[in-house]
C-alpha cells in the first residue's frame, strides 16, 4: 500500500476514491455525469489526472486532498442500513458514527437486520480492494436459527448449493448449540453475496433470527461494543492487506 500518488498525479477516479467521496465505478459515473471538475473544467473522462495543488470539486463542493488511507473496525447494530443516504428515511450506518470518523465508505454491507463486524475506510479503492472475491477472504458468522439443522444438512453445504436457481460456493456451517427450537451455528464463506446466509438458512428450512458477523478476513470483531469504533493501526493494516 502507499499513500504517496505517483510523480505525475494520480487518475482521478482513483483519486476521489482515495478522498472517501465514492468507489472507483461509482466515482467513474460521477465523471460521466458531468458532476466532477478540475481546475473549473468539467472532466469527463476517468484517465484524467489529478496532480499537486489541482482543485477538484463535485458537485461544486471542493474535495479535499486524500488523506493517508485508513481502516476502521465498526460493531453495527441491528435496525441501520448500510448507505450514505435511504430513500425510506431509515437510519444509516454513517448517520449514527462519531463525529471524529472523517468521511468513509463501508467495506461491503450488513443488511438492515444483520449485525457485526463492518469494516469503513477513507479510502474507496481500498474498499474495492477488501471487496473482491480473489482474495479469499473468509467471511465469519454467528447465526441463530430457528428450526432443527442436522449436521448432515449443513456438512452439504461445503460442496456449494444452488438456490433459486443461483450458486453459491462452499460454505462452512456447525451446529455449537441448541435449546428448544433455536440453535446457534458457525457459519464461514468467502463470497459473502448479498443475503447469502439468509437464503441459504432459508433453503434448508431454517429461519435467521440472528446474524452476527464476527470476522471479515484477518480482522475480528472481538470484544468491540456495539456501536463503537475502532480504527485498524497502519502498521496492522499494511501487513493484513491483500497483495494488489
Amino acid at each position: 500500500m502507499s499513500d504517496a500518488p505517483a510523480a505525475k498525479g494520480e487518475r482521478i477516479a482513483k483519486w476521489l476514491a482515495r478522498a472517501g467521496i465514492a468507489s472507483r465505478r461509482d466515482a467513474e459515473k460521477l465523471l460521466a455525469e458531468g458532476r466532477v471538475k478540475r481546475n473549473n473544467t468539467v472532466v469527463t473522462h476517468p484517465a484524467t489526472f489529478v496532480e499537486p495543488g489541482d482543485l477538484v470539486t463535485v458537485n461544486g463542493t471542493l474535495v479535499e486532498e486524500p488523506e493517508r488511507t485508513r481502516l476502521w473496525r465498526y460493531h453495527k447494530p441491528v435496525g441501520l442500513v448500510t448507505t450514505h443516504r435511504d430513500p425510506q428515511g431509515r437510519a444509516t450506518v454513517f448517520e449514527k458514527l462519531p463525529p471524529s470518523i472523517p468521511r468513509v465508505v463501508s467495506v461491503g454491507r450488513l443488511d438492515l437486520n444483520s449485525e457485526g463486524l463492518l469494516l469503513l475506510t477513507n479510502d474507496g479503492a481500498l474498499a474495492r480492494r477488501l471487496e473482491l472475491p480473489s482474495n479469499a477472504w473468509v467471511r465469519r458468522y454467528r447465526v441463530r436459527v430457528f428450526g432443527a439443522p442436522t449436521e448432515a444438512q449443513l456438512a452439504a453445504l461445503a460442496k456449494g448449493v444452488t438456490v433459486a436457481g443461483e450458486r453459491y460456493g462452499p460454505i462452512e456451517a456447525g451446529l455449537d448449540s441448541r435449546k428448544g427450537d433455536n440453535a446457534w451455528l458457525t457459519v464461514a464463506l468467502k463470497e459473502g453475496r448479498n443475503r447469502e446466509v439468509r437464503k441459504v438458512m432459508a433453503h434448508l428450512g431454517l429461519e435467521v433470527s440472528r446474524l452476527i458477523r464476527v470476522a471479515y478476513g484477518p480482522f475480528q470483531l472481538g470484544n468491540l461494543d456495539r456501536g463503537a469504533v475502532a480504527e485498524v493501526p497502519a502498521k496492522v493494516l499494511r501487513e493484513q492487506l491483500p497483495p494488489e
